[in-house]
């Protein structure tokens, strides 16, 4: 039996027993000490592993592990890996390739937009990725995700997406009083901005309603404004404006009158103007405003029948107190029996009702003088009156005439033979003023049964 130096039997024992299966060995893995101890024989140096185990197989079964020629199986531990997974030791005395156990690395994750992420290890095995999003934005997907051994991390990349509303705060308006005479409001406030909660890019706030500086009219106008950002997400606010009229107590029209008022009547700084009908005459005031106070200027308006004084000396005192009251219409014949005179007055009393409502009052002037006789209606004017009348008026005594003076005492017309009742009202329905009482008429529902 061959007899083996103390030595060299020792080194063998050593390198059997820590090598096999650990991947480590009892002395060091420097080449220069190996190609020392033993001169001639071509070796690599012993693997070191960490974070994994090693297996080898020599070609011949030597007890040397690591001549050339020997692979070596690596196996990394989970989370790490190597580019081999298998070396051989070459003639060079060096391993074919690098056997290190590198720890996995996961590619790197993409950054978000409008947002980021924070890992406990980076891109490594085994790191926790915790995604975040900007203020304003929200995220869809999963908010973590894990680097896993086979490269892959457990979850995408999320996206912040921005679905909050842009803020906007509406002005707060008062209310408000129409001005004197009005029944609108000038209404002004300071258009407001809208506030992103993400990028801050908006789109120009609208309004829905009338724009600041407006005149608004009374009651409540409800508003809105709107803003938009980059993602089409809306934010908007809402507000009201009321305007208020001060009124005073409304106005009716007199018996027997008409009244016409301005603005909506009976709206702070409003004027009524009244009118009477044919035949009557305006007591108390003829025009009233609405005042501050709420309370109406002036007396209360009516409308009291027309009383002649028949009793005066000259005929222009009489037709003085139809000024702008009434209109007349003079009928004069040289006797009772003309036959002019008898189909005028046969014509003119069904369309009693006509003449009223036109305001015409009929003067009768019948006879010569000192035999002559004038009436209104039931009353009779001296003989002196009579005739001052138609010396005033150029009218002849002893043919039949008739004359037609508006309510500005002007002789609008003069007829020297009868004429209808029709005809009579189609002349007066022309004259300047009575447009603006058939309109007043028309609106107090007065007209005549045909």
């Amino acid at each position: 039996m061959e007899l083996w130096p103390l030595g060299l039997l020792f080194v063998q024992i050593c390198l059997c027993s820590g090598y096999e299966g650990s991947g480590h060995y009892g002395y060091g893995d420097d080449e220069d000490w190996y190609s020392r101890r033993y001169k001639g024989t071509p070796w690599c140096a012993p693997i070191k592993l960490k974070h994994g185990d090693v297996s080898c197989h020599t070609p011949r079964g030597e007890h040397y592990r690591n001549v050339m020629g020997t692979r070596c199986k690596i196996r990394c531990k989970r989370g790490y890996e190597s580019q081999n997974s298998e070396v051989v030791c070459m003639a060079s005395k060096h391993w074919s390739s690098n056997y290190a156990c590198r720890e996995i690395r996961c590619p790197k994750l993409n950054m978000l937009a409008n947002g980021g992420y924070k890992c406990s290890d980076g891109s490594y095995y085994n790191s926790r990725c915790e995604f975040f999003c900007s203020p304003g934005y929200s995220m869809k997907g999963q908010k973590t995700s894990v680097c896993q051994h086979n490269k892959v991390w457990s979850a995408g990349v999320p996206t912040c997406i921005d679905i909050d509303p842009p803020k906007i705060k509406c002005p707060n308006v008062k209310d408000k009083w129409a001005e004197p005479g009005k029944l609108t409001a000038r209404m002004t406030w300071d258009t407001p901005e809208g506030v992103d909660t993400a990028d801050g890019i908006l789109t120009d706030v609208t309004l829905k309603g009338k724009p600041s500086k407006s005149d608004f009219p009374e009651g409540l106008h409800k508003m809105s404004y709107s803003v938009f950002d980059r993602a089409g997400n809306k934010g908007s606010c809402h507000f009201t404006i009321r305007v208020r009229v001060r009124r005073c107590s409304p106005l009716f029209p007199p018996d027997n009158g008409y009244m016409k008022c301005d603005s909506d009547g009976d709206n702070y700084g409003a004027t009524c103007h009244f009118s009477c009908t044919g035949g009557f005459e305006l007591q108390g005031g003829a025009a009233r405003v609405c005042q501050s106070g709420l309370s109406w200027s002036g007396l209360d308006t009516t409308c009291a029948p027309m009383n002649i004084n028949v009793g005066v000396r000259s005929a222009a005192a009489l037709l003085d107190q139809f000024y702008e009251k009434r209109r007349l219409l003079i009928i004069s014949a040289p006797t009772a029996a003309n036959h002019n005179y008898r189909f005028q007055m046969t014509n003119l009393q069904p369309a009693q009702c006509g003449l009223d409502l036109r305001h015409v009052t009929v003067i009768e002037l019948v006879g010569t003088y000192p035999a002559q006789v004038g009436r209104i209606r039931h009353r009779l004017l001296p003989p002196g009156l009579a005739l001052q009348i138609r010396i005033l008026l150029r009218i002849p005594q002893r043919s039949f005439q008739m004359v037609l003076v508006d309510k500005q005492g002007i002789d609008k017309q003069r007829y020297p033979f009868p004429i209808t009742a029709a005809e009579l009202f189609t002349t007066i329905d022309t004259f300047p003023l009575r447009k603006d009482e058939m309109v007043l008429q028309q609106e107090a529902g007065q007209f005549c049964q045909s």
